[in-house]
């Protein structure tokens, strides 16, 4: 589902306070990283991803994760991405 831009900016705002809950670093994007995404973003919709890493590696894990998480990215800041994946519905 895509996010138009009025979401998208109520999506900034209400992420701006978020501190982020998942955190990339020197061993870079694994598959157990991806699941700790996944989870997070199952949880709560909306999550921060802390990536040190350089900037190109930065775009490509970006890339990577919106790729397997089905996420959409709402803001790249830096080091900080926040994603946003609806929660599924529960029958």
């Amino acid at each position: 589902m895509a996010v138009d831009k009025q979401e998208k900016r109520a999506l900034k705002a209400k992420a701006h306070a978020l501190k982020p809950v998942v955190m990339i670093g020197q061993n870079g994007l694994n598959a157990n990283v991806i699941a700790e995404i996944n989870v997070a973003l199952d949880h709560h919709e909306l999550i921060k991803v802390k990536v040190a890493a350089e900037r190109h590696d930065r775009e490509q894990f970006t890339r990577e994760i919106i790729t397997q998480t089905a996420a959409e990215l709402i803001q790249s800041m830096g080091q900080m991405i926040t994603l946003y994946r609806e929660k599924p519905e529960e029958e």
